[in-house]
């Protein structure tokens, strides 16, 4: 017989389980259905005016390949604790995709890949998930900082002598936190930090950076195709300008991941609205960058969320 304890158990992993998908499928419904800036009609003429199979499959491949570049990412760094199989990296980023959708920041993805491991190496997991992420937070940064660049000196939408500071001042921000990288806080150093990276090999450094590259452009390009799609005809820097900027500044601000369609809107309509682009176009664009990277895999990671079983014990 199966004792007490341990049904409570099973119940109460059945239940989050449960509740992280439905969670997960309500924050989806109400989005799609209760923004009042989505106007569907206009979406759907423009949509039946400029499909084809082609372009769908090209837009939809883009997404595959987003989501391929971040597995691949993910089964580099874990095979420094343990080697995984392609299958399993694809269980374990997925499932993290679904849990994070309604935590800060994507936190939940940290939480979600630890119950994949051994419990004495949920300290690694958390580190390398934050390799993971930083790369491609450090590639965000590198190519919006171009783009802002680029698009200021295009619209001027600050002062030369502003942006000179800002960059004086991020130039002097690093430099302050390299001097200061011994200083230990609660037995915490960025140095301690630096030798834990440096403990990892080389060559999954490498690969980690290239891969990262690779979604970068991947997404970034989606974003630009669509823009075409939509019949945005603007030259090729210009709207990549425009789209490397925005995707600095939304991840510069905390939010939720059912909310990242909102955030990069917003930031969104003020750029493309200094390049004349509908409102409308610019909105959906964002809606279906959201619905393309984060809602298909979380409709796919919530099957693997319900047939989990936790490595802890």
């Amino acid at each position: 017989m199966i004792s007490a304890p341990r049904k409570a158990k099973q119940f109460f992993t059945a239940l989050v389980k449960l509740l992280v998908v439905g969670g997960a499928f309500y924050f989806i419904y109400s989005q799609l259905v209760n923004n009042d800036k989505l106007d569907w009609m206009q979406f759907r003429q423009q949509f039946q005016n400029n499909w084809s199979v082609f372009g769908v499959s090209f837009i939809l491949l883009l997404s595959v390949l987003n989501r391929y570049f971040e597995i691949l990412k993910w089964q580099n760094l874990a095979n420094v604790i343990t080697p995984i199989t392609l299958r399993e990296s694809t269980k374990q980023v997925l499932s993290a995709v679904t849990a994070a959708i309604f935590t800060p920041n994507g936190l939940g993805e940290y939480g979600a890949k630890v119950l994949f491991f051994e419990k004495d190496k949920a300290k690694d997991v958390v580190f390398l998930n934050l390799v993971c992420n930083g790369i491609q937070m450090v590639l965000t940064v590198i190519f919006g900082i171009i783009g802002l660049m680029y698009f200021n000196s295009l619209f001027q939408v600050v002062s030369n002598k502003t942006a000179l500071w800002f960059i004086a001042g991020l130039t002097s921000l690093a430099i302050v936190i390299f001097l200061l990288r011994r200083l230990e806080i609660k037995k915490f150093s960025l140095q301690r930090l630096l030798d834990k990276l440096h403990r990892i090999p080389k060559a999954i450094h490498h690969k980690n950076i290239f891969l990262g590259l690779c979604r970068y452009l991947v997404f970034s390009h989606q974003y630009y195709f669509l823009f075409i799609a939509f019949g945005v005809d603007l030259p090729y820097f210009t709207l990549m300008s425009g789209i490397t900027a925005t995707y600095f500044l939304a991840s510069s601000l905390p939010t939720f991941q059912f909310l990242d369609f909102a955030v990069k809107g917003s930031v969104a309509v003020y750029f493309f609205g200094l390049l004349g682009v509908n409102e409308w176009i610019v909105v959906f664009i964002a809606m279906l960058m959201w619905f393309l990277n984060v809602v298909l895999p979380v409709i796919i990671g919530s099957y693997y969320v319900l047939n989990f079983k936790s490595q802890w014990k």
